[in-house]
């Protein structure tokens, strides 16, 4: 048998076979066969799971369409014959049993290259453990879809674990309170815990839930949008929980919803999180932002992916005066320029406006994200940054250095010169210097001042994380000082903790408790001088403090050399 070229199932194959590159192939099986090998070894695991395992044919036929990859990694272990492929793979069955489980959970939509992670030892059959099908198929039964099990499965095992009759009980509960067998499927999907039961604690987070969706989608009639469909009103309750994670109570929807109609019945779940994310990284209160987008749900329309902004003509635009404009170039030079709006965010935070623009937000003058647009092609563009971006793109590793830049442009840092600078002191990958930037940030430091920071020593994010979680530790437990020091003296992370920032900090400790030390000394000041200087200071205290600083940097030495030894 040939397949048509125009054939959906040859299409849908060589998709697979071309993007997959990764996963099981068939490279041995000439292309033009393949999907004629696809589709017996499909027809063949059909009537494999119907008569060995017992299986409903409807589903054995689900499992067998719905893992393609599965299938693909077993096929490729067959001799391949145009005329005999059939009764070749029908017989390699015979002595090489199915994974049955593994075939399973690719049918339910866990990703593939994750599959191991869920498999049992030592349980290849439905036989040998079959609650977690009887649970499955008793799902799809209510109509919740096959391949979007996987969902649950990952979300909350112990649903598996259940009797099927309990979970109709809780199935039906959904229908007697008036939601349509669609909407309790979506439901199911959207909140899998209300499956499990109620637990200590949360049976009146239950009715706070269900209480609120049934106004939404029964009593105020949100289904009158949509046709009835599962994937819908899954994709409904997950934007449910998108406000929910952000803090906003259980009931608020509900009120706010006939200003937010629009949310769940104009646009994706990707525009809402995209909007999300953006408002978010201004670092205000993430209930503020849900409310925020539950009262304007037009803000969801605003492209802020594929748009460019000129940071003064942005400000400009955004109401501020010549005087300000002024004052913040100098105060924030590298800041300015070119930057794409998705960064806007952590643009304003650099210079200590987004909280002046997210209230201007919350004012509902939304419109100045809508209504702004470049004034010209040309509008802060820096020929020194174009200059020096060509050169970067003709280097071998100019993907590296790229995600580098990105990455600066990510915290706020204009299309300039002086970012391009700043790219020649930083090491490490675009995630390494984000992870790094992320700790200083989360460890309390102000993303401006962090910024601030990063100007005067860009070194500091060539420090690896863990080494500066040790000496912000360090800093805070035995010195005793917050992070507004580093604020102020951030070469405090280029010293080296075990051989400068301990022994130093120390030895002075020891000679103020030996009364030697009259004179306080700053931490900068003990650490920024030279060996040199350092030992000068130490003859200012006392006559022989040199010298016994002298002796223990040897004792240390020698240990160090003993130990390298043994």
């Amino acid at each position: 048998m040939r397949l048509s070229s125009s054939n959906p199932l040859l299409q849908a194959c060589l998709r697979h076979f071309s993007s997959n590159t990764n996963l099981p192939n068939l490279a041995k099986i000439p292309t033009k066969y393949r999907p004629q090998a696809i589709k017996e070894a499909q027809e063949i695991i059909t009537d494999y799971l119907h008569t060995t395992s017992a299986l409903p044919f409807s589903y054995a036929e689900f499992i067998s369409k719905n893992s393609i990859n599965s299938l693909t990694e077993l096929v490729s272990k067959v001799h391949f014959s145009a005329v005999h492929f059939r009764k070749t793979f029908q017989k390699f069955l015979r002595y090489n049993p199915v994974h049955e489980f593994g075939f399973f959970y690719e049918s339910i939509g866990i990703n593939y290259c994750k599959i191991n992670d869920f498999l049992k030892p030592n349980v290849h059959f439905f036989s040998d453990d079959s609650t977690v099908l009887d649970v499955a198929c008793a799902l799809a039964g209510f109509g919740v879809p096959w391949n979007k099990l996987g969902d649950l499965y990952v979300a909350e095992v112990s649903i598996f674990e259940k009797e099927p009759k309990f979970l109709g009980s809780k199935f039906n509960g959904l229908l007697e309170m008036g939601f349509s067998n669609e909407q309790a499927a979506g439901i199911c999907l959207g909140f899998p815990y209300l499956l499990k039961g109620e637990e200590v604690g949360l049976s009146g987070q239950f009715d706070e839930l269900l209480d609120e969706l049934k106004r939404v989608f029964v009593d105020f009639d949100l289904g009158g949008y949509f046709v009835g469909n599962v994937d819908v009103w899954y994709e409904v309750c997950r934007k449910f929980r998108v406000f929910y994670d952000l803090g906003v109570a259980n009931g608020t929807v509900a009120e706010w919803i006939d200003n937010s109609y629009a949310v769940f019945t104009d646009y994706s779940e990707k525009a809402l999180v995209e909007k999300v994310e953006f408002f978010c990284k201004l670092g205000v209160g993430k209930t503020d932002v849900g409310l925020l987008l539950l009262s304007n749900p037009e803000i969801l329309s605003i492209d802020i992916e594929n748009r460019v902004v000129s940071v003064s003509g942005f400000l400009n635009h955004f109401g501020l005066s010549k005087e300000e404009l002024k004052t913040l170039r100098e105060r924030y030079s590298y800041v300015f320029d070119r930057n794409k709006m998705c960064n806007l965010p952590h643009i304003l935070r650099a210079m200590d406006l987004h909280e002046r623009f997210f209230h201007r937000m919350k004012s509902g003058e939304y419109q100045l994200l809508a209504n702004y647009d470049l004034s010209n092609s040309d509008e802060g563009e820096d020929e020194i940054y174009l200059q020096k971006l060509e050169s970067i793109k003709g280097v071998r590793t100019h993907g590296y250095s790229l995600c580098k830049l990105n990455f600066l442009h990510g915290i706020g840092f204009g299309e300039n010169g002086f970012t391009m600078k700043l790219l020649k002191d930083m090491h490490g990958s675009s995630s390494d210097l984000q992870e790094r930037f992320d700790l200083l940030l989360n460890e309390g430091i102000e993303f401006s001042k962090l910024c601030k920071m990063i100007i005067y020593t860009p070194k500091i994010l060539n420090q690896d994380s863990d080494n500066l979680k040790q000496k912000i530790d360090f800093l805070r437990q035995e010195i005793g000082l917050s992070l507004k020091f580093v604020e102020t003296f951030p070469a405090y992370f280029m010293y080296n903790l075990e051989k400068r920032i301990k022994p130093r900090y120390r030895f002075h400790v020891w000679l103020t408790k030996q009364g030697w030390c009259k004179k306080k000394y700053t931490v900068s000041g003990i650490l920024a001088i030279s060996k040199k200087g350092f030992l000068e200071q130490l003859a200012c205290i006392h006559p022989t403090a040199p010298q016994l600083w002298l002796e223990q940097c040897e004792q240390k030495k020698t240990s160090e050399s003993q130990k390298n030894v043994s």
